[in-house]
């Protein structure tokens, strides 16, 4: 099985911690929908059947009800997934997990009108914060109340399966703030919460706020507090702790997002988008007006790398070391079995690593420096 992401690079406006790759041009939409839709039809040959589809962005709910249907009709007409318009529930774990990212701004009664119209069966909406002031620096479209109205909006339109994002480490946030998140979250019921550290990324007006000293990044402990906190709520709340930014109810793990941590194959449509089939790895060109162009005259708009067994292995420590399962040892090359654990070796003594039976994996205590640990890993 096959995970299939679409991306929507479409925004009313843009946040200013945002570094994906999108665009306020909304008089794009019809073509880019079309050009898509044509990318799949170029593309049939890639997929057999599909696991999981996932529309993310950008924001995909700004798309029109038209253009949404058009794109679902184009995916039943391309690929073979399992029947798509009849879903099982997920929780029996049958049926494909289609997702759509929303914001709770966008949740309106045509929305969900749109919605009951579609397969889609999960919805990852971009809470962020309860708190309208952080909210408001942001720069986000919605506030703290229409968060709650969305879920109550998107129960009543039948999805039962509903992820929210959290973010975390704002400036001069205090740990009794985002505890006041943490539980405005699970007040929600959702069966998935991801919840992330705020990033100051190059060539975003947050990096830019930073830098020209208007802001300031909190301390790298009261980060660590926030985390752990984070973490001990929503275990005792009854979520797993599946991944290092990522927590689900039992049964609600995000198939589609487990696919790029398990070495599932995946294929990536539209602007910016990346695929992977085991072998190779293929990206499109982050530009509308050139994907378009490009897609319009029948040419796939993308490069491509063949991955060879050293790039697989880093490729593992960078994404099954993240999950709660790690990496499955027998499964390495002996050459990189031997490299892992000698490599290891000051992480395991520390305590930030841990070997169960034939898997390694983060420490409790490894979680939050992760990415040091991980670095260590890397085959160089």
């Amino acid at each position: 099985m096959t995970g299939l992401y679409i991306h929507i690079p479409f925004c009313k406006s843009r946040c200013i911690y945002c570094g994906f790759y999108s665009t306020t041009r909304l008089d794009r939409q019809n073509r880019y929908v079309e050009a898509v839709c044509r990318e799949m039809e170029l593309r049939k040959s890639e997929v057999d059947a599909v696991g999981s589809v996932y529309l993310g962005g950008g924001t995909p709910s700004v798309l029109t009800e038209e253009q949404l249907c058009r794109i679902f009709e184009s995916i039943e007409r391309n690929y073979i997934y399992n029947n798509v318009y009849s879903l099982p529930s997920l929780q029996s774990g049958g049926g494909s997990e289609i997702t759509l990212e929303c914001n709770p701004d966008d949740v309106t009664d045509e929305f969900c009108a749109t919605l009951r119209q579609l397969p889609v069966n999960r919805i990852s909406m971009g809470a962020q914060t309860f708190d309208d002031a952080r909210l408001k620096f942001l720069r986000r479209r919605h506030n703290s109340r229409q968060i709650a109205e969305a879920v109550g909006k998107l129960r009543h339109a039948g999805i039962e399966n509903i992820s929210i994002d959290l973010m975390f480490g704002f400036p001069g946030e205090t740990l009794e703030d985002w505890e006041k998140d943490i539980e405005c979250a699970l007040g929600l019921n959702v069966e998935h919460i991801s919840a992330y550290a705020l990033m100051y990324e190059e060539e975003t007006a947050l990096f830019e706020l930073w830098k020209s000293g208007k802001i300031a990044k909190i301390d790298e402990e009261l980060m660590r507090k926030m985390y752990y906190r984070l973490i001990d709520r929503l275990e005792n709340a009854g979520f797993e702790h599946y991944e290092i930014s990522n927590f689900a109810k039992r049964g609600f793990r995000s198939r589609h997002n487990s696919s790029y941590w398990n070495e599932t194959p995946y294929v990536g449509l539209g602007a910016a988008a990346h695929s992977y089939d085991g072998k190779t790895r293929s990206w499109n060109v982050s530009d509308i007006e050139a994907y378009i162009a490009a897609i319009e005259r029948g040419e796939l708009p993308s490069e491509s790398e063949e991955i060879d067994i050293d790039t697989r292995y880093n490729d593992l420590i960078t994404s099954a070391l993240r999950t709660r399962e790690g990496i499955h040892l027998p499964s390495l090359s002996e050459k990189h079995r031997n490299y892992l654990l000698e490599n290891a070796q000051n992480a395991l003594r520390n305590g930030f690593l841990a070997i169960d039976g034939d898997r390694i994996h983060l420490s409790r205590s490894g979680l939050f420096i992760s990415d040091s640990i991980l670095s260590d890993l890397i085959l160089v």
